[in-house]
């Protein structure tokens, strides 16, 4: 714990000491920006990729670009448009993340705190190992896990094949929708670390740890908080776990690419969440939001905190958040598919300009993170730009981040910063 402390602090202090960004004088989003753009959602729909695209795009406080084009419901004949209710998967966890750390701001906990400080099931833990022979032992864990643990993905939290978590954790069902956050921190502290607590990255269940954090430290249910905290301040009235009736006409379909089609996936499927009321309200997903709401939230971060007058979190709070915290950590698995990043406090941060013209394009400094469905935001502090893409298609497609991106910025040339 003393040397995740000492971690924690020479990060704060780095980032503090450190200059600001040095601010771009020339316009990103210039008319052949606009153009590529254009090109770029329109090739998506045309070449079957996915059935709609929009994107939104603020530089320096304005926007400077919308569009969208093809279908949110290709069924039912409605275009994807501006008021369309998207399914954002992963893209609910920095909503998340802003939210537990409105609680830091009050000295609610640190993020050196042991988890189990606040959530005493989590003490104790144990991590699974194989032996000799290749069967499965228990070892207990080297140190707690941390607050910081589970804001990075490094908590251990794994569903290893080799060491049968994955068959465990589907029979411990941790998400299940009548579950409360409650029953689903339960269930998982009985489960075995994959690895001790910070030696490795594993994306997964850690942010709806967060959510079971959150409202135990603000005695107040997590989606209640939320809404109050981040959401109803920042008037993201579209975004949240359930959709009304009356607005479900708007909801976007999602489909399923093969190498020669888009096919629907039943809705039953995907929107079941949000057309229900279910005690099961994750950290991780679940929440549908429109465009110009989430774009809402990237302005409160492009702005340190703050958006229309009402201030979310203080300025040093979100570079903490976009602040890389895994120098220490010894593999993070695919985050290096993302770019040159490392990874800060439910945000992926980019750390390097890129290496190679088939990389993400960006710039050093931005910090962002992506859906499910292939939905994509971030946050470009140099430009003071913030983009949001919004498309429904499984399995994840990389190729249309990569191709929005190089729209956005134009062809990466090596060796040049944005």
């Amino acid at each position: 714990m003393k040397n995740l402390t000492l971690l924690f602090l020479l990060s704060v202090w780095l980032f503090g000491c450190k200059s600001e960004p040095e601010q771009s004088n020339s316009q990103v989003i210039n008319q052949d920006a606009i153009q590529r753009l254009d090109a770029t959602l329109k090739a998506f729909v045309e070449d079957s990729i996915v059935a709609g695209a929009s994107a939104l795009i603020y530089e320096k406080g304005e926007e400077v670009y919308f569009n969208a084009f093809g279908n949110a419901d290709r069924e039912a004949g409605t275009p994807m448009d501006r008021n369309t209710i998207a399914t954002i998967y992963s893209m609910t966890k920095p909503i998340t993340g802003t939210t537990l750390m409105s609680l830091y701001e009050k000295g609610a906990f640190r993020l050196e705190d042991s988890l189990a400080k606040y959530l005493p099931e989590f003490s104790n833990m144990k991590v699974a190992i194989l032996d000799e022979e290749g069967n499965r032992q228990l070892t207990p864990a080297n140190r707690p896990i941390s607050v910081a643990d589970i804001t990075r993905h490094t908590a251990g939290f794994s569903s290893r094949g080799d060491l049968g978590l994955d068959t465990l954790s589907g029979q411990a069902d941790l998400l299940n929708m009548e579950n409360s956050l409650a029953d689903m921190a339960a269930a998982l502290s009985n489960l075995p670390l994959g690895y001790q607590p910070g030696t490795r990255w594993e994306y997964g269940i850690s942010v709806d740890v967060q959510a079971r954090l959150t409202e135990v430290l603000a005695e107040k249910a997590f989606a209640d908080y939320m809404r109050e905290t981040v959401l109803e301040p920042l008037n993201m009235n579209e975004t949240g776990y359930y959709v009304p009736e009356d607005k479900r006409d708007r909801v976007a379909a999602i489909y399923y690419k093969t190498d020669t089609s888009l096919t629907r996936v039943p809705d039953e499927m995907v929107h079941t969440i949000n057309y229900e009321k279910w005690p099961m309200t994750p950290g991780g997903w679940g929440l549908k939001a429109t465009i110009d709401d989430y774009m809402r939230f990237a302005q409160m971060l492009v702005n340190e905190g703050t958006y229309n007058g009402n201030t979310i979190l203080k300025p040093e709070t979100v570079r903490l958040m976009a602040t890389n915290h895994l120098p220490a950590v010894e593999d993070s698995l695919w985050l290096p598919s993302k770019g040159q990043v490392g990874f800060g406090i439910d945000f992926a941060v980019r750390t390097e300009a890129p290496k190679s013209a088939d990389e993400n394009n960006g710039v050093v400094g931005e910090f962002f993170w992506d859906g499910a469905a292939s939905t994509l935001f971030w946050v470009d502090p140099v430009n003071e730009l913030t983009a949001v893409l919004f498309v429904q298609v499984f399995p994840y497609q990389g190729q249309v981040h990569k191709q929005f991106r190089d729209a956005v910025y134009g062809p990466i040339v090596l060796g040049q910063e944005k």
